[in-house]
């Protein structure tokens, strides 16, 4: 099981860093996260770029399933840009082997 406890305040005014560019929809500006699971990596700060979307991503991947066809959308735009698409939570965690 994996918790992740996240809040959108819907403009990230409080942010000292700019986000990176994308289209109309994201990325937009960091949201803090905290993740709670056996699988966390304790004592860590994942620094890898995540979007909300991001726990949709890890769901799939863990259970096999089809990438959702926006997430698919926006990885291959971001690609386009040259930057590398969003991750899915699993540099936050470590499952056993």
């Amino acid at each position: 099981m994996v918790i992740v406890i996240t809040v959108d305040e819907n403009g990230g005014w409080w942010d000292h860093v700019a986000p990176p560019k994308g289209d109309r929809w994201g990325p937009g500006t960091r949201v803090p996260a905290i993740g709670i699971s056996p699988f966390a990596r304790m004592g860590s700060v994942d620094r890898t770029v995540y979007d909300t979307a991001s726990i949709l991503r890890l769901i799939t991947r863990v259970h096999g399933l089809e990438q959702l066809d926006g997430l698919k959308e926006r990885d291959e735009a971001m690609t386009a840009r040259g930057q590398t698409p969003m991750g899915d939570l699993t540099n936050a965690l470590r499952f056993p082997g």
